[in-house]
């Protein structure tokens, strides 16, 4: 399996087939439960969140370039008006694990949505990682925003939304666009990216280097929001060193609301409850240092 180039972090051992799955009949049973086969661990008991007292819909809304967005939202039943997340995928797209996360958002207060960053070329859920890789290259950094934006003013249109109150969180892939996204847009009030790649890799040629920016080191002064990163000190995708750049552009620049937690001996995608790599108590860590950020920024 060829490592990755795109910003998301990860390496070939980060993701696998399941072993269960496998001798239980293959990808179409995956395929049907919503997670991504390449990277479902065989022992995984994944997070399940029921949609009790929750609204769940899956609609489309127009992106700036014409294409009809798919966005999956959750949000809690009644009037509101509750502050929005945008929840940005990793590279497996708007799969179970990620539908998930919206509806523990939904159940703590927020209305949740995930944009289909990927779809305009295919679904990378059920694709091999050779294909994952080709589909997510496809989605660059102006489509990306676009998305953004489009989900932002679909928000704007909901009665139950306060669309004054935004936060946004994203995972691996997904992570990088947190701080981009942040660096973007006045509306958000607060990002945690989650594992995001905050600079080129060290091996990066230059047509890698041009088609991942901006990176997140390099726009730490833009930042119009407070950012927490939560790290892995073992991801070997995200060295240490890219980190502590990191943490150097934000004291330069003055964002001192802007801070990266580093969990000792945590691998990338510590948080992914259906891989091999989740952390546990790491996980409930990060999630609880999420809920009081947004708390601060969302609620108040």
């Amino acid at each position: 399996m060829p490592d990755l180039v795109r910003p998301e972090g990860p390496e070939a051992d980060d993701f696998r087939f399941s072993r269960r799955a496998l001798a239980t009949g293959g990808l179409g049973g995956l395929l049907f439960a919503g997670y991504a086969p390449a990277a479902l661990a065989a022992q995984a008991a994944p997070i399940t969140t029921d949609d009790e007292n929750l609204t769940i819909e899956t609609t489309t809304t127009p992106a700036p370039d014409g294409f009809d967005l798919p966005i999956y939202v959750a949000r809690p039943t009644g009037d509101g008006p509750f502050p929005v997340v945008i929840v940005v995928s990793e590279i497996f797209g708007v799969h179970e694990y990620i539908r998930d996360v919206c509806r523990r958002l939904a159940k703590a207060g927020y209305a949740a949505i995930a944009p289909a960053f990927f779809v305009r070329v295919a679904d990378p859920a059920g694709a091999e990682m050779a294909r994952v890789q080709e589909i997510v290259a496809a989605a660059g950094y102006e489509q990306v925003m676009g998305d953004i934006a489009a989900s932002l003013d679909w928000a704007s249109q909901q009665l139950w939304a306060n669309a004054d109150k935004v936060g946004i969180t994203g995972w691996c892939w997904g992570g990088k666009v947190v701080w981009q996204a942040a660096a973007r847009f006045a509306a958000i009030d607060a990002g945690v990216a989650w594992y995001g790649r905050l600079a080129p890799p060290a091996n990066a040629t230059p047509e890698q280097i041009a088609a991942g920016a901006p990176w997140p080191v390099d726009i730490a002064d833009d930042l119009k929001a407070p950012v927490l990163g939560l790290y892995g000190e073992a991801d070997r995708g995200i060295p240490l060193p890219s980190v502590e750049a990191m943490r150097s552009a934000l004291q330069r620049a003055g964002q001192t609301e802007s801070l990266i937690e580093v969990y000792p001996a945590a691998p990338h995608g510590f948080h992914a409850d259906y891989r091999d790599s989740y952390r546990a108590a790491d996980a409930a860590d990060g999630w609880s240092k999420l809920l009081a950020l947004f708390e601060r920024r969302l609620k108040a």
